[in-house]
C-alpha cells in the first residue's frame, strides 16, 4: 500500500536538467546544449513568422524567386506584429542603414558627412529596448498566472489503497490549457468515497486556454462536491462549456473517471479526448474511448458511461494530444504507435516508475526541439 507522485515542479533546482540548463550560472560543458537550444528557438521563431506562407507554392518557384519571396513574406510578417509607430521606425531604421554615409558637401578645407547607419542603429536599438520591455512585463504577468495555475492542480497525489498516482505536465508556454486532477469525492452513505481522476485539454494555447481551464476546474470541483453521478456531472459540464464556448470555437476535451477502492471498479466517460490506455499486468492493452463529443460543441449532446474492472498490476494512462504530437528535430511526431509500444513495455513498478519511464522516452525522442503544445501525462496503477 502506498502512493507515488510526480509534480510539475523540479525536485532539485540546482541541478542541471537534460536540456543543459542550469539555473545559477552556465557550465562551459553545456555550450553545445545551449547552441542546440538557440537553434531550436531560432527555428521556432522562423516558423512563427512564416506560418502563413504557402510552402507548396514556394517549392514550385525557381531558387532566386523563392529566396526573394520568403524574405519578403518574413519581413511583412515581422511588420504586422509591430504597432504602427514601431513599423514606421523600423522602416526608417532600414532606410538609414542602407543610405550609409552621405556627403553633404566637400571643399578643399572641409568635408561634411552624415552617418545614417549610426542613426539606423540607434533606432533599431531603441526598438529592441521597447520590445524587450514589453516582453519582460508580459513575462512577469505570465509567471504570476503560472503560479496561480499551479494552485489549481494537485501538487501531490492522494493516497490510494494498494496503488498509486503520478503525474507530470510541461506547458508549451508559461501557462497551459491542459488540466489534470485526482481527489476523493463523497458518493453516498452506502459508498462514502470514490477516487476521481480527470484530464482535460482546452482548445487553444496560452492565456485564453488557461482562463477556460480555470473555469473548467472550478465547475468540476463544485459539481464533484455535490456527490452527483458521473452521468449528471458530464451533462452539466457540457452545458456550462456550451454556454461559454464562443459558438463552439473554445471546446474542451476531457476524461472523467471514478475508481471505487472497495470493488476496484473503474468508471469513466470520454468527451472527445485521446483514449485512455489500460495496460494489463500481462502487457495487453485496451483503449478506453467510450463517451461522446468534446464539451462545448452541442449543449444537447448525450454521453455514455462505461466501466472496467482493474486488477493488481494494471495501469491506466491518461495523456493529452501534446504527447503523441511531440516533435523531434526532424519534424516527426512521436505518434500513437511509438506511444503504444512504450506503454506495452512498461516495467514492473510503481506509478511513479511508470511515469518516469514514459516521460524519459518522450524526452529521448524530442531532444532539444521546442514543442508546439502542452504535454501532460497521468498514470494510475494498482500494485
Amino acid at each position: 500500500m502506498g502512493t507515488t507522485t510526480s509534480s510539475n515542479r523540479p525536485a532539485d533546482t540546482a541541478a542541471t536538467d537534460k536540456r543543459g540548463w542550469r539555473p545559477a550560472g552556465i557550465n562551459v560543458r553545456n555550450v553545445p546544449s545551449l547552441s542546440k537550444q538557440f537553434l531550436a528557438e531560432a527555428h521556432a521563431g522562423y516558423s512563427f513568422y512564416t506560418q502563413d506562407v504557402d510552402w507548396d507554392a514556394v517549392k514550385q518557384m525557381p531558387l532566386p524567386r523563392r529566396i526573394i519571396f520568403i524574405v519578403r513574406a518574413f519581413f511583412r510578417s515581422v511588420l504586422s506584429k509591430l504597432s504602427p509607430a514601431r513599423r514606421l521606425f523600423l522602416v526608417a531604421a532600414l532606410v538609414f542603414y542602407f543610405l550609409g554615409r552621405v556627403q553633404l558637401f566637400s571643399n578643399s578645407s572641409a568635408k561634411v558627412e552624415i552617418d545614417f547607419q549610426f542613426f539606423g542603429f540607434l533606432i533599431l536599438f531603441t526598438l529592441l529596448v521597447l520590445e524587450l520591455s514589453d516582453r519582460v512585463t508580459m513575462k512577469r504577468d505570465l509567471e504570476i498566472a503560472r503560479e496561480i495555475q499551479k494552485w489549481l492542480v494537485p501538487g501531490e497525489a492522494p493516497a490510494v489503497p494498494g496503488g498509486g498516482i503520478a503525474f507530470a505536465t510541461r506547458p508549451q508556454n508559461s501557462v497551459a490549457g491542459d488540466y489534470y486532477d485526482a481527489f476523493y469525492i463523497r458518493a453516498g452513505d452506502q459508498n462514502p468515497e470514490k477516487l476521481m481522476l480527470v484530464i482535460a485539454d482546452v482548445a487553444g494555447k496560452s492565456v485564453p486556454a488557461a482562463l477556460l481551464m480555470a473555469t473548467f476546474q472550478a465547475s468540476l470541483r463544485t459539481l464533484a462536491g455535490q456527490g452527483i453521478s458521473l452521468e449528471r456531472m458530464i451533462h452539466l459540464l457540457n452545458q456550462y462549456a456550451s454556454e461559454h464556448s464562443m459558438q463552439g470555437s473554445r471546446f474542451t476535451t476531457a476524461v472523467l473517471a471514478e475508481f471505487d477502492p472497495t470493488s476496484n471498479k473503474f468508471m469513466y466517460v470520454n468527451a472527445g479526448h485521446n483514449p485512455l490506455i489500460l495496460r494489463r499486468a500481462n502487457g495487453e492493452i485496451d483503449f478506453l474511448s467510450i463517451g461522446g463529443i468534446p464539451l462545448g460543441i452541442d449543449v444537447g449532446s448525450q454521453y455514455e458511461i462505461a466501466s472496467v474492472d482493474l486488477h493488481s498490476g494494471d495501469a491506466v494512462i491518461f495523456y493529452t494530444d501534446g504527447v503523441i504530437e511531440a516533435l523531434n528535430q526532424k519534424g516527426e511526431e512521436l505518434g500513437e504507435p511509438r506511444w503504444r509500444a512504450a506503454i506495452i513495455a512498461l516495467p514492473i513498478g510503481s506509478a511513479k516508475d511508470s511515469l518516469e519511464f514514459l516521460m524519459h522516452g518522450v524526452d529521448e525522442f524530442v531532444g532539444p526541439t521546442r514543442q508546439h503544445d502542452d504535454i501532460t501525462c497521468l498514470v494510475f496503477r494498482l500494485n
